[in-house]
């Protein structure tokens, strides 16, 4: 199940020799579990950093400067801020529906690590139908925030849990369109293999217009799909207060803020394996020096440096464009990239078909 190289190999003998199949399993389960929570808590504190810092420079300003050099634990605070304030439920609220709905919400997130190559053989599950896998497993976070707006019993709540209800299940289309470029042009749903098939070139390159126009209504729809600007009509402050999670606190609604930025994080992850080569290094054609400079560079780093920077192009977008409305909003899916998407699905088997993408 479990295709960790290195070091993670010799534990996984290790395990096997001192305990029993089953028992080795459940130990490594909770390793990986415990791994993917660290990872959780690390990447919650970098990206809420980032977007500080990437707000500040966009407007030109300095954004946080005073805790620690440069800022850097303003973060630190602020988690420590939320562990330390009350979790307060509304009287009136579903109170096991309204305590679980930000566990759902993060369960989610956790689940959709588990078939991403994060280097060269470091996948915790390889599954054959990992494209698939995520598509599904995605669709899920939009039951946790139907349960949060409807268990708070608050209109604005209720409000922003519907209208993130059809955002999502709206936007998901165009996303899994532009997957599907991808996988038609690999013939392929297995994470492993649509990286490998990035070995002489990434899909953003070798796969024409296509890929191009797949990639740019990818980032369009996972954009929305995250609640992001300038898509976030679920949280508008303006109109709906803080959306599906105004009236949680504490440690609750640090869940759901943390669950947006992983979420973004995966997103950005998945992005970069199916159009920029996921850990793959750069190679161009028979350029064997510089495919050689490039090998070097470890696949962990190419993996993060491709997801960080389309995490940046999110940013950016956010501090950029104008919030649509909620007729904007489902107008542009609908009626513009839901028809471009069919287009482009219909264009890349054409390609597929003639060869031309090899």
């Amino acid at each position: 199940m479990f295709s960790l190289e290195g070091i993670t190999t010799n534990v996984q003998d290790w395990l096997l020799m001192k305990f029993n199949p089953t028992m080795a399993l459940a130990i490594e389960c909770v390793i990986v579990i415990l791994l993917s929570i660290s990872l959780f808590a690390i990447l919650g504190l970098v990206l809420v950093l980032m977007e500080r810092k990437v707000a500040a420079h966009i407007q030109i300003r300095l954004g946080p400067n005073r805790v620690g050099p440069g800022g850097m634990f303003q973060t630190v605070a602020d988690t420590l801020k939320l562990i330390m304030k009350e979790g307060l439920t509304p009287d009136k609220a579903d109170k096991f529906l309204f305590n679980l709905a930000p566990f759902v919400v993060m369960m989610v997130g956790m689940l959709l690590l588990a078939p991403i190559a994060f280097a060269k053989n470091f996948q915790i599950w390889d599954i054959n139908i990992g494209v698939l896998y995520i598509s599904s497993v995605s669709s899920l976070s939009v039951i946790g925030i139907l349960m949060a707006g409807w268990a708070s019993n608050n209109k604005y709540s209720l409000l922003g849990a519907m209208r993130s209800g059809a955002q999502i299940v709206s936007y998901e289309l165009s996303a899994g369109f532009a997957v599907l470029t991808i996988v038609v042009l690999t013939g392929s749903l297995q994470i492993s293999e649509i990286v490998n098939a990035q070995q002489n070139g990434w899909w953003i390159f070798k796969g024409h217009i296509p890929a191009v126009i797949a990639f740019v209504l990818y980032i369009i729809a996972v954009t929305a799909e995250t609640n992001r600007a300038p898509f976030d009509l679920a949280e508008a402050e303006s109109e709906l207060t803080a959306g599906f999670h105004t009236e949680y606190s504490g440690m609750r609604f640090a869940l759901f803020f943390l669950a947006e930025y992983i979420n973004i994080f995966i997103v950005c992850a998945i992005g970069a394996t199916l159009f920029f080569g996921g850990w793959m290094p750069l190679h161009i054609g028979n350029w064997e020096a510089f495919n050689h400079i490039m090998d070097y560079i470890p696949s962990s780093v190419w993996f993060m440096g491709k997801t960080f920077f389309l995490i940046f192009l999110i940013m950016w977008f956010r501090w950029t464009f104008p919030r649509l409305r909620v007729d904007q909003l489902l107008n542009l899916e609908w009626k513009y990239l839901l028809p471009i998407s069919l287009f482009n699905l219909l264009l890349v088997a054409v390609i597929a078909i003639l060869g031309w993408h090899f």
